[in-house]
């Protein structure tokens, strides 16, 4: 089957809803090929949909983070108390927890990329040409781009083999694994559109002559 056939099954198959169809397309070489397309315009719509809903822009993911904290320190803390006041507990306490971390990463993460707060090395750019920082800007989002791709990929597949195998959270009867899988390629699809919107406000500094490499303020936007 040629990859563009392998493409089309996977449309398809996403189309059709069936978790079984899905996770047998999603073993094809062609997911490579689709999650590649997926990346770049589920990044470019996410950078559209921060632009024009500046809310979201600011509070987003951070929201969501802070959100899945306090959800977590919550199960603990009453898992503590219905343990030693009420000598029970809920079985669900120790693994949702984990669940809801993986969800809180990886949308501080995809924050963090816009604060540009992760590993930037900008005093030693900043010393740089305009056109020097740029190809290190330039660099910088095709390496995440790539990491997102790959995240996106293979967390997808993931998830449609979960829900193929019907798997439920240990302790919960009611609650599904790829419920919380599917925020992996939610959260590196709008990682993606902090990605390229962040490239592209390097793009219009650099044409415009403005300042192109910035101090990143942890905890702060830039």
């Amino acid at each position: 089957m040629s990859v563009f056939a392998e493409v089309a099954a996977i449309v398809s198959a996403i189309f059709s809803g069936s978790a079984w169809e899905m996770s047998s397309a999603f073993d094809a070489g062609g997911m490579w090929v689709f999650c590649f397309v997926f990346t770049l315009v589920g990044g470019y719509l996410a950078h559209l949909f921060y632009q024009y809903v500046p809310f979201a822009e600011k509070h987003l993911e951070r929201g969501l983070s802070v959100t899945m904290y306090l959800i977590i320190a919550g199960i603990i803390c009453w898992g503590v108390i219905d343990r030693f006041v009420f000598s029970s507990q809920w079985s669900g306490s120790t693994t949702i927890p984990p669940f809801l971390f993986m969800v809180m990463a990886w949308f501080a993460c995809s924050y963090n990329v816009k604060l540009r707060t992760h590993l930037s090395f900008s005093e030693f750019r900043a010393k740089m040409p305009p056109a020097g920082q740029l190809a290190t800007l330039t660099l910088d989002a095709a390496l995440w781009l790539g990491f997102c791709w790959i995240a996106i990929t293979t967390s997808l597949r993931f998830t449609a083999l979960s829900a193929d195998n019907f798997q439920l959270v240990d302790g919960v009867d009611d609650v599904m694994k790829w419920w919380f899988y599917l925020t992996v390629p939610v959260a590196f699809t709008l990682m993606a559109g902090r990605v390229i919107g962040n490239w592209l406000e390097d793009w219009s500094n650099y044409r415009s002559g403005d300042q192109i490499i910035q101090q990143a303020v942890i905890g702060g936007d830039v």
